[in-house]
């Protein structure tokens, strides 16, 4: 039997222990603040066989051949978001982790991790194999011994899902300020920015299929957003001027898209949650779609213009298509909050019996 004194030590130690290890539910990030904290974003299954700069997400099961995470260095791991999130199955070949990033995986890690950089963390729902874990923290099994595990990554996936149907909506709504002219082959978008500095383009994909080149002049926004209907979108274009600093700053939504290839280098951030996706080249910003066959590389600079739909005039919620702030789950709070009146109460005891 432990002495009351030992009790107290280990309780204490119980304690300091599930006050330092991280909760999933403990936040929510939707809207624009998707675009700037993930790199890219799949909603449903990726099938890769390159590599991304920065943070991924995928809603389904990541497969595919050997792929890489988190490569850039510049890429901050401060924010609580590993390098890779999956809710589903991790298959294929060896996943790369790379620069400390770590991950999270609400289903099995069957194609193994190669954990490159400085010490990461991994856990995993279920099972994972061929990983060495060497200085790395690995946990896994965490979906039987605790549901809510699982539970937290479907509800993320749930939110996300929900959060970017809602933002491609409401930014397909704004009207246009600023226009792309057409001169033979090459489509020039001109930024008039309003006070907000926002510059929004509203063209068909029947536009983009018209030119082959594209001069993109921000004129000083901080944030342009090209609206682009149509089902079927095809980008093919060459950005005159290279593609650097445009991720940042544009946003291309296609809020109608169901498919979409991209064969050529692509400037900006693209947005499109519906649409089943073919990469065959890199895109420098953010990226969200439906679904992805991933044979081209994803870029950072991520979207970090300080544009938040949310804001005065706007129909959008925080909760929607704006930012958010991370906020403790109110059950995490009081359940620590009655173990750390339990404890002081229990240290009194012990002081008084002296």
């Amino acid at each position: 039997m432990f002495s009351p004194k030992r009790r107290l030590v280990w309780g204490l130690s119980t304690f300091a222990l599930l006050a330092s290890t991280p909760a999933l539910g403990s936040g929510t990030i939707t809207g624009l603040d998707v675009l700037r904290t993930w790199n890219l974003v799949v909603l449903g299954d990726l099938s890769s066989s390159s590599e991304v700069e920065g943070k991924t997400f995928v809603g389904g099961n990541l497969n595919g051949n050997s792929s890489n995470y988190q490569i850039s260095s510049s890429v901050a791991n401060s924010t609580g978001t590993p390098g890779l999130t999956v809710v589903g199955d991790v298959n294929g070949g060896a996943k790369n982790l790379n620069n400390g990033s770590g991950a999270i995986v609400g289903g099995n890690v069957n194609s193994g991790f190669n954990l490159n950089g400085s010490a990461q963390t991994v856990q995993v729902g279920g099972t994972i194999s061929n990983t060495n874990v060497n200085q790395n923290t690995v946990q896994s099994g965490l979906g039987a011994s605790n549901p809510q595990f699982t539970q937290d990554l479907q509800q993320q996936k749930s939110q996300i899902d929900t959060s970017m149907g809602s933002l491609s909506h409401d930014l397909s709504q704004l009207a246009s300020n600023s226009a792309l002219s057409i001169s033979g082959n090459k489509g020039t978008f001109d930024a008039q920015p309003d006070a907000n500095g926002v510059a929004v383009f509203n063209i068909s994909a029947a536009d983009l299929d018209k030119i082959g080149e594209i001069a993109f002049n921000l004129n000083g926004a901080d944030t342009a957003i090209v609206n682009v209907t149509g089902s079927s979108i095809s980008l093919n274009d060459n950005f005159l001027g290279g593609t650097q600093n445009l991720g940042e700053h544009v946003i291309w939504n296609f809020p109608d898209a169901t498919s979409l290839d991209l064969t050529n280098a692509w400037g900006g951030s693209v947005l499109a949650p519906n649409a089943a996706a073919t990469t065959s080249n890199y895109i420098q910003g953010s990226a969200v779609f439906g679904s992805l066959t991933q044979n081209g590389e994803m870029h950072v600079g991520t979207y970090s213009g300080g544009y938040d739909p949310a804001g005065p005039g706007s129909s959008s919620s925080s909760t929607s298509s704006g930012g958010s702030t991370p906020v403790p789950e109110p059950g995490v709070v009081l359940l620590f909050g009655l173990g750390v009146a339990t404890l002081i109460w229990r240290a009194r005891r012990l002081a008084t019996a002296r």
